[in-house]
Parts: C-alpha cells; structure tokens; sequence
C-alpha cells in the first residue's frame, strides 16, 4: 500500500509539471507575439493654421493610443516644402512622453478648441529652432516611439497664416458691450432724476477753502502733481482745477498753478481760461496764473516751498499723482496755516497725505471728484455705471473662486464652461 501510494504521487508530480511546461511555453509564445506585434502610428493625425493667432503657428491633433503612458514618446516632424517628404528626413522639432500635451491642458476657451478633451494637441510656434512662415507650406507628422521601435504617420500638409478675429477673445468684445452698456443706461437714468453721490468730506470742503482765501485775501496754490498729461491722475486734477478756477472766478481770488510739464502747462491754461469765460469774469484771467517752473524734481519742490512761504496762500490743493516730495511740499504748506486739500491714486504717498492735509481724497475719489463737483449726469452717471460694473466683477470674482475650488475638489471640467467668458485668452 505504500508503494502503491508513492507510485500515485509521483504520478501526480509528473502531470504538474507538465502542466507547467505547458504554461511556461505558452506565455513564451504570447510573448514572442507581442514583441512581434507593431507599434501603431499615431491615428486621425489633423494639422492646420492656429486659429486667431498672427500667424506663424500651426496646431496639430491626433487621437491618444489605448496604451498612453510615459514609457513612450510621442515626436512632432516637421519639413518645409508640398512634396511628400521622407519621414527619415523630416526634422524632429518636438518629443514628449505619450501622457502629455491633451487639448483639455490648453489654453483655448471651450468655444475655440477644434476637438475633444482627451485628444492630443501640440502647437508648432516660432522659436527654439523652428521658424514657420506665412503662406508657405509645411509638412507635418506625428511618430510614436518606445524603446527602439518608430511608428509615423503619413504626413500633412498646412499652411500658416494671419487671422482677422481672434475669436479667443470674443468674450472680451462682449462684456465690453455689457459694461458699455450699464454706463450708458446709468446716463439715462441720470438725466431723468438725482443719483445719490457718497458724501465726500474733501470735496465738500473746496468751498470752505476758496472762502478762506477770499476773506484773507491770499492767493490759492493748486498742483497738478508729478505726471504729465498721459497719466489719468493729472487729467483728473486738470478736471477738479476747472472747477476750482471757476469759484476763484466768481469770488476773485487769485490763482496760483505752478507745473512741471510743459504740455500740463498749456492744457491747464487753456481749462482756466475757459472756466473764467464760463464764471462771466474773462478779465479776471491772468496769463501767468499758470506757469512753469523746472522739470526736475526736488528743484521744482524747493521752488513751490518757496511761493509758499512768499506768497502765504490761505489754501493749497494737491491733486495729481506724487512720489518724495509730497511730505516736502504738505510739511512746509501746513507750516503757514493753510488748509490743504490732497487727492491722488499713489498709494504710497496716501500716510504722508492723510497725516499733513486737512482733507484727503484717496484713490478713486479723485476720479470722482468731477463729478461730484458738477452735478452734471453724464459724469455722474458714468461714475454709477462705473460702480455697477465693479459690483458686478466682484460677483464674478466671488462665483468663479467657488466654482474653480469645486472643480478641483471633484476633479470636473464643467466649470471652466462659466470660468472661460471671464478669462483673458491670448
């Protein structure tokens, strides 16, 4: 009986060892398959002009392959010519690994993008060693490789080109057209009755200082600040001197506006000038109300500390933007007792401002100041359209940091379709 059960038993070791020669030699063989099998080329391979560019640049896309992964590579191939080119002779310009480049990575908004999310996409541009011309033709194709083993496409032919729209930025025409339009229904509403406007204690004070000076005597000093006629800040302060110029008119006090900018010079004469004609003083208007000292900074400030402790006005103005010599000039004018009023948008100068002025005008509330001054509903309807429109992107900015927090908790694509109208796409 023992025999006999040794006999079994190495019966049974016999067939599981033929059982595992014959596993052995078949995943040899399954092997041997798949090292014979062909790498595939790249599938549905499309090139063609990038879209609302201004050309030199080409965008290819092609299908991904089931087995995508870093161990294999993607190359782009590029060759100049309509002939059907060699791929062996076709420049590589571009290698990547086969989990890279999707067209859900680009940049393009969801109205623009020419396929698919999960579709590859590679964008040809001048720069780092390529160089693509408009109107010329090109060849290009797309090769997969891994290890030692090449697959490529047939080749395509584009050609790049100039575009008229950029469609990308769409978005941009229309809330244009939107804010555009928010402005103009607040000038309309303006005109048929009274918007509220913030009391803005700075501006309600330019009529205390225009009195002072007139009861004194003295002249007023207004300055238009540090920049020339292109910064908006000056062009605010030019505005808010029309309307001071127009009080000093009607109350005869002498004006004094010294400038650094020739060009500066000539605007504020012209606006002071017209705004006597309109007080009904044009005989009050002096020639040499405004006049020109020294482009040089800390030169002109010396010179206007000096006016000040000359001329002793009873009221200062300081609109406009200002850098070092803000503390300068307020230091020296608070020294002779004047009331001073500041307005300017540079933010650093603002502590300086705020602890030398009786009165300060921060930022946006020198842009307003007009407005606020004339009562007229263009401006005042502007600054609520304005103001609209802000609230608005502050809605926006709000929905969006949700929307883009829940995207990339859940890992979804669904709020890029509200994220794009906002984005600014190039």
């Amino acid at each position: 009986m023992r025999g006999k059960g040794v006999g079994v038993r190495g019966k049974g070791s016999a067939v599981a060892h033929f059982f595992f020669l014959v596993a052995c030699v078949i995943g040899f063989s399954h092997s041997v398959v798949l090292a014979q099998t062909p790498l595939a080329p790249p599938q549905d391979v499309r090139v063609f002009d990038t879209a609302s560019d201004g050309g030199g640049s080409l965008t290819v896309l092609w299908s991904p392959a089931p087995d995508d992964s870093a161990a294999t590579k993607y190359q782009v191939l590029l060759s100049e010519g309509t002939t059907a080119p060699d791929p062996a002779t076709m420049k590589v310009v571009a290698e990547f690994p086969s989990n890279q480049r999707y067209v859900r990575e680009s940049k393009w908004p969801w109205w623009t993008r020419p396929a698919t999310g999960d579709q590859h996409q590679f964008m040809l541009k001048n720069g780092r060693g390529v160089e693509l011309k408009n109107e010329t033709i090109y060849s290009v194709t797309v090769a997969r490789v891994s290890g030692d083993d090449r697959a490529v496409a047939a080749p395509v032919q584009a050609m790049p080109q100039s575009n008229w729209i950029n469609w990308n930025q769409m978005n941009n025409l229309l809330l244009a057209l939107l804010f555009g339009g928010i402005v103009f229904y607040a000038i309309s509403t303006a005109r048929k009755r009274e918007i509220f406007l913030r009391r803005i204690p700075g501006l309600d004070a330019v009529d205390e200082a225009i009195g002072r000076a007139t009861e004194l005597g003295k002249p007023i000093l207004y300055l238009t600040g540090a920049h020339d006629m292109s910064d908006p800040s000056t062009i605010a302060a030019a505005v808010i001197l029309g309307r001071v110029a127009k009080r000093t008119a009607a109350y005869g006090t002498d004006l004094l506006v010294p400038h650094r900018d020739p060009i500066t010079m000539a605007v504020c004469q012209e606006i002071t000038k017209q705004a006597y004609l309109e007080a009904g003083k044009p005989d009050l208007y002096k020639d040499d109300s405004n006049f020109f000292i020294t482009s040089d900074q800390f030169s002109y400030t010396a010179a206007v500390d000096g006016i000040m402790l000359r001329k002793k006005p009873a009221a200062n103005f300081f609109m406009g933007s200002y850098f070092a010599e803000a503390l300068l000039l307020t230091e020296t004018g608070a020294s002779t007792g004047a009331i001073q009023i500041a307005g300017t948008d540079s933010d650093h100068q603002l502590p300086f401002f705020v602890t030398t002025c009786d009165y300060t005008l921060i930022g946006e509330e020198l842009y307003a100041a007009s407005a606020y001054l004339s009562k007229e509903p263009v401006q005042v309807g502007t600054l609520r359209g304005q103001d609209i429109g802000k609230a608005l992107i502050l809605c926006v900015l709000g929905i969006g940091t949700v929307m883009a927090t829940l995207g990339v908790i859940f890992d979804a694509q669904w709020p890029k379709l509200f994220l794009d109208l906002f984005r600014d796409v190039k």
